[in-house]
């Protein structure tokens, strides 16, 4: 049996993503968002929704560039604080002591203490209601030596990524690993 709850923004997991934009004075700012995610493979994009009444909103527009900076569990603290404030009353980077470093590429600052980051050009926007859904090209990767696999691939369990529970509004790290992708559904495939 199942319980309906109606419509409601509910998907598990949802990714906690820290979003560097440069406001009109070049001041760096970060916020963090819950609905993103990979939206394309070729162009590679990933995808953002913001409020209009965002400071990251005014500045991804001026801009035309943000950076999305994925935090390890060891940031939970900071991560969650840089959602709470705006970024027009306060310079986060100096509240939390993260350090802000300029994206090589697009016009955007990164986390230098948070393993992987995107760096993305604005693609496209979407007005869907009461937010607008952001489409950045991913212009470039950058990932902590650190977190590397021996393929030279980030490593989950070395990257240690957040998520977050829209309903509970509590933080999780990733679990365990339940096989390999594209591989263990070929038990099925081959009856």
């Amino acid at each position: 049996m199942k319980t309906s709850l109606g419509a409601k923004t509910l998907l598990y997991p949802t990714p906690v993503l820290v979003v560097g934009t440069y406001d009109k004075n070049d001041q760096p700012n970060v916020m963090t968002v819950a609905w993103g995610g990979i939206c394309c493979s070729s162009p590679p994009c990933v995808t953002i929704s913001l409020r209009e009444t965002t400071y990251s909103y005014k500045n991804i527009i001026e801009r035309k560039a943000f950076s999305i900076n994925i935090p390890s569990e060891g940031h939970v603290v900071e991560s969650d604080y840089v959602g709470m404030v705006s970024g027009s009353k306060q310079n986060k980077f100096l509240k939390t002591g993260l350090t802000a470093s300029r994206c090589e590429h697009v016009d955007a600052p990164y986390v230098e203490e948070f393993p992987l980051i995107l760096e993305c050009r604005l693609f496209q926007t979407v007005k869907i209601g009461l937010h607008t859904q952001f489409i950045g090209e991913i212009i470039d990767v950058k990932v902590e030596d650190s977190v590397l696999d021996e393929s030279k691939i980030p490593d989950v369990d070395k990257v240690k990524p957040i998520m977050f529970a829209p309903y509970n509004s509590t933080y999780h790290g990733v679990g365990r690993l339940l096989g390999p992708a594209f591989s263990i559904g070929k038990k099925i495939k081959s009856k």
